[in-house]
């Protein structure tokens, strides 16, 4: 009796999550599947590391310090739009998307591809916004669990998202002066 009950379940599950993914849709083929799976690995990933730092003993700060967020935000910004831009790390992300064409001073512009469930993947390690979600998780961990490392890495990564600043200002006043 309770596998008819579970079978019939199952289908108006099934049907509702089809109707939603159509409706949402509008036409447009969304990996919702795709998405679902990569939150909940993220909220795999998130909890992991709280296990660890739990299991570690380390205490939790009443707040982050304003010095460690500017720092965290320009590690993090500086490492997302290392690992889903770069030419450097395009090995990477080649089995998830397909090169497009230069965006940027040493960046690529890639897309997704959409075969193999891959579509997904494809749009996180392309996207920095969605990167620098998992790297801010990643640095946040680090921070409790190894500070003084976690910080000297992300000065690097600070100084390296100034530097990149510089050569981009110094490239727009050259422009400037030269009148291109």
């Amino acid at each position: 009796m309770s596998t008819a009950a579970d079978n019939r379940l199952s289908r108006r599950l099934h049907g509702f999550l089809r109707s939603t993914k159509k409706d949402y849709s509008a036409g447009a083929e969304r990996p919702l599947g795709g998405y679902l799976t990569a939150m909940a690995g993220f909220g795999a990933y998130t909890a992991a590391w709280a296990t660890v730092v739990r299991l570690r003993g380390r205490p939790l700060p009443d707040r982050p310090a304003p010095s460690d967020i500017v720092l965290t935000s320009l590690a993090a910004f500086r490492l997302s739009r290392l690992l889903s831009k770069a030419s450097v790390t395009s090995p990477l992300r080649a089995p998830f998307t397909r090169y497009v064409g230069p965006q940027g001073p040493a960046e690529l512009h890639e897309e997704a591809r959409a075969e193999g469930g891959k579509d997904t993947v494809g749009e996180l390690m392309t996207c920095p916004f969605c990167m620098s979600v998992w790297v801010v998780s990643t640095l946040t961990a680090g921070q409790l669990l190894w500070p003084r490392a976690t910080r000297t890495a992300m000065g690097g990564l600070a100084a390296l998202a100034g530097a990149d600043a510089l050569q981009l200002a110094y490239a727009a006043l050259v422009d400037k002066t030269q009148g291109e």
